[in-house]
C-alpha cells in the first residue's frame, strides 16, 4: 500500500506527516541537550523524562464526536485528569489530527460522517503512522452484541453512550498505560 492509499486515496497527510517529523525532531533535539548539560548518564536520562512529563502529561487522547457538546464534555475530563487533549468533528478530522497530534488513544465515535467512525477506524488500522494508536468505539448504538465488527476495525475498547465517565477514564488510562490516580 503507498502512502497515498492508506487513507482511501484522498490522502491530504502529506503536510500534517512532514509536521509531525519537524515535531519530533524538535523534541528528540530538546531531550539531548537537556542530556548534554545535565552530565552523567543518570541524569540525561532524569532530564529526558522531566521532558517528556512536562510535554505529555500522563498521556495523548484524540476525542472524536460530531456533537461538539458531547466532545467537549469527554475533552475536559481527560484534562481534569491532566491528559493532552485535541478534538475532532468528523472522521476525516480524526484522520487528520491523529497524525498531527500523535494520540496514545483516540476516543472515536461511530455514527459520524466522512467517514463514519467504523471506516475512520478501519483507516486509522491500515495507516502504518497511526496503526499503533489505541481506539475506543463510542455509540450511543449498543453493537456490543457485534463483537466481530469490533475486530474487524480494530477496536481496542467499547463504551455504550451513556457511559459513566469514571469509567470511561479508566479505560483510556489502562490503554495508556497510565498508572495511579495523577498518571
Amino acid at each position: 500500500m503507498s502512502a497515498g492509499e492508506c487513507c482511501g486515496g484522498t490522502c491530504t497527510m502529506q503536510p500534517v506527516r512532514s509536521m509531525l517529523r519537524a515535531r519530533r525532531s524538535a523534541e528528540t533535539t530538546a531531550i539531548r541537550e537537556m542530556a548534554l548539560s545535565a552530565g552523567p548518564a543518570h541524569a540525561a536520562v532524569e532530564a529526558a523524562a522531566t521532558l517528556a512529563r512536562e510535554t505529555r502529561g500522563p498521556g495523548r487522547v484524540l476525542v472524536v464526536d460530531d456533537d461538539e457538546i458531547t466532545r467537549r464534555l469527554i475533552a475536559a475530563n481527560f484534562a481534569l485528569e491532566g491528559f493532552d487533549v485535541a478534538t475532532a468533528m468528523d472522521g476525516q478530522d480524526c484522520l487528520d489530527k491523529a497524525l498531527a497530534f500523535a494520540p496514545d488513544v483516540i476516543t472515536l465515535d461511530m455514527a459520524m460522517l466522512c467517514p463514519d467512525g467504523w471506516e475512520a477506524a478501519l483507516r486509522l488500522r491500515e495507516c502504518p503512522e497511526t496503526s499503533h494508536m489505541k481506539v475506543v468505539l463510542i455509540t450511543a448504538h449498543d453493537q456490543a452484541a457485534n463483537p466481530a465488527q469490533q475486530r474487524h476495525v480494530g477496536a481496542d475498547a467499547y463504551l455504550t453512550k451513556p457511559f459513566d465517565p469514571g469509567e470511561m477514564i479508566r479505560v483510556v488510562r489502562e490503554l495508556a498505560g497510565v498508572t495511579g490516580a495523577n498518571g
